[in-house]
């Protein structure tokens, strides 16, 4: 099954009032030499485009088909669509989505299976960059430059806001964090900040002095505990907490171990037993 097909064949099951609304339905087939474009308005402002590709006679799936949301934007991902993601053995269909609220800010992925019906198996934020992969076996892996926990809680803006890198892969139909996998590698995603002395004397100075342009400094260092603990790298997180200027290290961890106690209790429990209040 080609691309255009899985698209239309999902469009068809997750919206099954489309052939009662109109009976024009629209068709490319590869055996036909007149495929000419065509367009049909779906539902909510969505439009599908399908057509002949432009270079129809030089690959195998020689349609080409796209959704457009109200503003004009793909919603379809071509790309991806047709791709395995849940290793059932079958293509899936993949969708962006406006995750902004319809401020056409903030973009994400929406991941459907048609097998054995038409069901979302899960969606993925792009809060920053999203690398959809292939390991050595064939199956799936994603990752993800998602915001550290905490951000923009420590003295940074969205211009300075850290990052870090998080894997997945898709097991019984769910996204299952698998970070810890990849972390011995490596691969330069899931590189831990450098900080020089000088930039800790600064941190320390600035904190002290209530000024200096700190924030490029705390983004590293929130980033770098970030990855230490998406690779379960406990203790190595617990140094970088440390390296805190003592006056604000109590209202670190605590703004931490709000951000961390959902996904790695585990770490909250080092964090309060390695900082406890006096």
């Amino acid at each position: 099954m080609d691309r255009a097909a899985v698209l239309l064949l999902f469009a068809a099951s997750v919206c099954p009032s489309l052939h009662a609304q109109d009976n024009d339905e629209i068709s490319c087939y590869s055996s036909r030499e007149d495929n000419t474009p065509q367009k049909k308005k779906l539902w909510d402002g969505y439009e599908i485009s399908l057509g002949p590709a432009g270079n129809a006679a030089e690959t195998e799936t020689p349609c080409t088909a796209a959704i457009y949301n109200a503003a004009g934007r793909v919603v379809f991902d071509q790309d991806l669509t047709g791709e395995d993601f849940d290793g059932d053995g079958k293509p899936d269909v993949v969708f962006r989505t406006d995750t902004g609220g319809g401020n056409h800010c903030c973009w994400g992925y929406v991941i459907f299976s048609l097998s054995p019906k038409p069901h979302k198996l899960f969606e993925i934020a792009m809060e920053g960059r999203v690398d959809f992969e292939k390991d050595k076996d064939g199956k799936m892996v994603i990752w993800e430059r998602v915001s550290a926990p905490g951000a923009g809680t420590l003295g940074t803006t969205m211009a300075a806001r850290p990052f870090a890198a998080r894997v997945s892969r898709v097991k019984d139909g769910k996204l299952v964090d698998v970070t810890p996998e990849f972390c011995g590698s490596k691969d330069e995603r899931l590189e831990r900040g450098y900080l020089k002395p000088e930039d800790l004397k600064k941190l320390a100075s600035a904190r002290e002095q209530g000024s200096g342009d700190i924030e490029e400094i705390i983004s590293t260092l929130q980033s770098r505990t970030a990855q230490h603990v998406f690779c379960h790298e406990y203790d190595e997180a617990l140094k970088d907490i440390n390296l805190w200027p003592p006056d604000i290290r109590d209202a670190v961890v605590e703004t931490l171990t709000d951000a961390y106690k959902i996904d790695y209790p585990e770490f909250v429990a080092k964090l309060r037993e390695n900082f406890k209040k006096k």
